[in-house]
């Protein structure tokens, strides 16, 4: 699904290596997370990989169902079956949520060369997907993140992911800000995507989003590498004793 080989990357203005050979693998239908202390690298990979600007792949290779995403624009990655929830989700004030999401689905349907979704098919589908992720409907009415509390703008990101369909699906510390009840809604919208044919990579900071998301696979980030990789066990052993511990075993 998502294979990504020996990947270095810096920032180019300030010429910093940040990403310093990232070997990772997801399998469709697997939840990988990536753990680690502030400045390892985690958000830097989830930028990297969806095409954001200020940063230089100096070394290695990213590859989406066989394909190289790394010289593709934005979009292109999108279509390919790319999505980013990201950690702190715009605000688009004048835009409604239905039209933002409608011109983003058509979008990628015309990308790969499908037919445009009529109105009332969409309709159909955005209605049904937010009945199935517990989103009111008054949410789809009103411009894009605007007033939005953030649990609700985690789950606007989640409906947006449920709407695009995509492959790979990449969570940059989305429970970031969020209290236990609102963890939990984001957590059962993730979990009601999963199925055989879509990979999740899930970046975060803390074990107890992972007792809700249940990963199959935890790697620890630090210093720009995967230092550790393992079952959901190591994500408590962090919570337990820190990463400290950790960099030292791997040193």
């Amino acid at each position: 699904m998502l294979e990504i080989k020996n990947l270095h990357v810096k920032l180019e203005e300030e010429d910093k290596a940040i990403l310093k050979g990232v070997d990772l693998t997801v399998d469709a239908g697997k939840v990988h997370a990536i753990m680690g202390p502030n400045g390892s690298g985690k958000s830097t990979l989830s930028y990297v990989l969806s095409g954001r600007d200020g940063y230089e792949v100096t070394d290695g290779s990213a590859e989406l169902l066989g394909e190289d995403i790394l010289d593709m624009e934005p979009e292109e990655r999108a279509a390919a079956g790319l999505f980013l929830a990201f950690q702190y989700p715009v605000e688009i004030p004048g835009v409604g949520n239905m039209t933002f999401l409608r011109t983003a689905v058509n979008a990628q349907r015309k990308a790969r060369g499908e037919e445009e979704m009529s109105s009332a098919d969409f309709l159909k589908l955005i209605r049904a997907k937010a009945k199935e992720l517990k989103i009111d409907a008054d949410m789809l009415k009103r411009p894009v993140n605007v007033g939005f509390s953030g649990g609700e703008k985690k789950r606007n990101e989640i409906l947006q992911m449920a709407m695009l369909e995509p492959k790979m699906c990449i969570l940059d510390e989305t429970d970031s800000g969020l209290d236990v009840d609102a963890m939990r809604l984001v957590a059962d919208g993730v979990n009601a995507l999963r199925n055989a044919g879509r990979g999740f990579l899930v970046i975060t900071h803390y074990q107890r989003l992972l007792d809700h998301i249940k990963p199959d696979v935890v790697h620890i980030m630090a210093d720009g590498r995967i230092i550790k990789t393992g079952g959901p066990e190591l994500a408590l052993e962090v919570e337990k004793n820190g990463y400290e511990g950790l960099k030292e075993e791997m040193a």
